[in-house]
């Protein structure tokens, strides 16, 4: 890629930055797209010794890009989105590919459809560790940023995913003891 070239897709990517999701941090600001996004990197990196059988270098790279289509669309929580909104993102991504040169567009292209496709080990790690941060992350925030409908997801979401891994099956009962007791300690 010839350095403009790499340049112009980077400012593509720079609104991630500041593009804030539903969720709040432990200090009462909105996170980022962009931190989700390194938190989730981290999270991978973290979890790679006890997930032998995945190729977690793929996993890092998914988790590294798998909102990117964000940094056009914006965040929109998975209990307001709809397939009009899955449509949208999935183009957002695939435009912002097509500025890519080969071979990183053929890689990355295949890497998101895997992604999608939700069927390789990698692509169900990925998944199972994108919702498991979001559940951390909101065990971090304030009570007073959750939603009422989030008491019950806290519970609930990103467990179908973990399940099949029997380390992160673990981390997610871990994350719903913090759930517990955070609600518990709030009357909640």
């Amino acid at each position: 890629m010839q350095p403009r070239e790499l340049l112009n897709f980077l400012s593509l990517m720079e609104p991630m930055k500041s593009r804030t999701r539903h969720s709040w941090t432990s200090d009462g600001t909105h996170e980022t797209v962009a931190a989700h996004s390194w938190r989730l990197a981290l999270l991978s990196m973290l979890t790679a010794p006890e997930l032998p059988d995945v190729d977690m270098d793929k996993v890092l790279k998914m988790c590294v890009l798998h909102d990117i289509g964000e940094a056009v669309t914006g965040d929109i929580p998975s209990f307001e989105k709809t397939e009009g909104h899955e449509r949208t993102e999935t183009q957002a991504i695939l435009d912002l590919l097509n500025r890519l040169e080969e071979p990183l567009k053929g890689e990355w292209t295949t890497l998101f459809a895997e992604m999608e496709a939700k069927e390789t080990p990698e692509a169900k790690a990925y998944k199972a560790l994108d919702k498991l941060e979001a559940v951390i992350q909101h065990n971090e925030a304030e009570l007073s940023t959750w939603l009422p409908l989030e008491y019950e997801l806290q519970r609930t979401y990103g467990t179908e995913e973990a399940e099949t891994f029997p380390y992160l099956k673990s981390l997610r009962r871990v994350a719903l003891e913090d759930t517990d007791r955070k609600t518990a300690a709030a009357g909640r």
